[in-house]
């Protein structure tokens, strides 16, 4: 049985990738900062999933998972970066970049962009000697294709994790390395990241329908539609597909953001 690991996978796109690799035959590690509910989730899933507490930003947790999973299973097969926060919280702090304040900027990019670095990096060393399709999958989102004015932050973490997807993918490659990279960007998916910003609307319903508005599909995505589209790209079916980019959004990057006409 082939391993996979997920950052961020107590909730949201994460829990729906550790649930969905599951299905798909691999034993999986849902890591997350969340000890509570990151060990509920493992739980749920059964005898084939396993918490380890793992932030992100710390390279001794990093190593301590690594080294957890490999003198169990020996080296993970997939590698799944997922954990990432939006830097929306409460009590509001602006994020246009003009007004942003440099600590707010910083903790944005030391999980989403260092965070996913770091996991990258122990990733490669890990599933270098493995003698099958290994596979490296960033969780972007479309904010990191376009810009963002008034989540600068995210837009610029993400941007970043986009361009370094493609220089993992092309140094393994160079190196001869069973492993692929890829990254995909998700819009507008409904996940639990959603609702600080939610919450700053007094009606939740009608803030729902205006982000909805410009997606052509004309609805959020959900985190299932994401973890399918993981699970292809874990298998020997993709592994001739490496630096590439996937959106699941709802046909914006297709286009224009105006609702198509019906």
């Amino acid at each position: 049985m082939k391993t996979a690991l997920i950052t961020g996978a107590a909730q949201g796109i994460g829990a729906a990738i550790a649930t969905t690799l599951l299905q798909s035959g691999y034993r999986v590690i849902v890591s997350d900062i969340q000890i509570a509910k990151g060990q509920e989730t493992a739980a749920a899933l059964g005898a084939n999933a396993h918490f380890v507490p793992l932030d992100v930003r710390r390279e001794d947790h990093w190593e301590q998972a690594m080294q957890f999973i490999g003198d169990r299973w020996g080296a993970p097969s997939v590698v799944v970066n997922n954990a990432g926060i939006s830097g929306m919280q409460q009590p509001y702090q602006p994020m246009d970049p003009e007004h942003i304040n440099s600590a707010l900027w910083q903790q944005v990019h030391d999980v989403n962009l260092n965070g996913t670095f770091l996991g990258c990096r122990y990733a490669i060393r890990s599933m270098k000697g493995n003698d099958h399709h290994s596979a490296i999958i960033n969780i972007s989102s479309r904010s990191g294709m376009v810009g963002v004015p008034f989540a600068s932050a995210y837009a610029s973490s993400k941007a970043a994790v986009r361009n370094h997807t493609k220089s993992v993918a092309l140094y393994c490659a160079a190196q001869g390395y069973p492993v692929t990279c890829n990254s995909i960007h998700p819009g507008a998916i409904l996940t639990p990241m959603w609702e600080p910003m939610l919450a700053m609307n007094p009606d939740r319903d009608a803030a729902l329908r205006q982000l909805c508005a410009d997606v052509p599909l004309q609805r959020m995505g959900t985190p299932e539609e994401v973890a399918a589209l993981v699970a292809f790209l874990c298998t020997d079916a993709a592994a001739y597909i490496t630096g590439a980019e996937f959106a699941a959004d709802g046909g914006i990057m297709a286009g224009t953001s105006a609702t198509p006409a019906r």
